[in-house]
């Protein structure tokens, strides 16, 4: 082997070691930093919107007042049912490991009535689950959400949902 081949193949092992393989990029072991802020009532939103996108509990579980309640209307039996911030959990859990993909979009305010430690918002949404790429279910309606806090430096949470939806 020749110098000028050596060096050509030293000089090309020293250039393509520090070079990334952009189909293999490194771990980023940066903490993960989240964008949303339950100390608003928008960033309750984006918090939920992220829990779903990422299939987060931690994140979801949260946002939930200890005495949350969710209701829905069964239309086949005619009425309201309801459950508690652990058969919430639970119901989210299982949502979040059997869905491939969660798009969650929150549309616009249809009403509002707030005070210092206690907002209620109806907003419109759009879900859409991927349970595999031939089940996929679109979810639409609104979400009629009570918010409350203890006091006006503690973060908001969601004491009560009434889900509003086709579903």
């Amino acid at each position: 082997m020749t110098v000028s081949t050596r060096c050509a193949i030293l000089l090309t092992a020293i250039l393509t070691a520090g070079c990334l393989n952009p189909f293999a990029p490194g771990i980023d072991r940066s903490p993960a930093q989240s964008s949303c802020d339950p100390s608003t009532v928008e960033g309750v939103f984006q918090c939920f919107q992220a829990a779903y996108t990422f299939r987060d509990t931690t994140v979801y579980g949260q946002l939930l007042d200890p005495n949350f309640i969710f209701v829905y209307r069964d239309y086949e039996i005619g009425i309201d049912v309801t459950w508690g911030r652990d058969e919430e959990m639970r119901a989210t859990y299982g949502l979040f490991q059997n869905a491939q993909k969660l798009d969650l979009i929150w549309n616009n305010i249809v009403s509002t009535s707030t005070d210092s430690t206690r907002v209620n918002v109806v907003r419109g949404f759009n879900l859409t689950i991927t349970f595999n790429p031939s089940s996929i279910e679109r979810v639409d309606g609104y979400a009629n959400l009570t918010f409350t806090r203890l006091t006006t430096a503690d973060p908001w949470k969601i004491l009560r949902w009434r889900d509003e939806s086709n579903f």
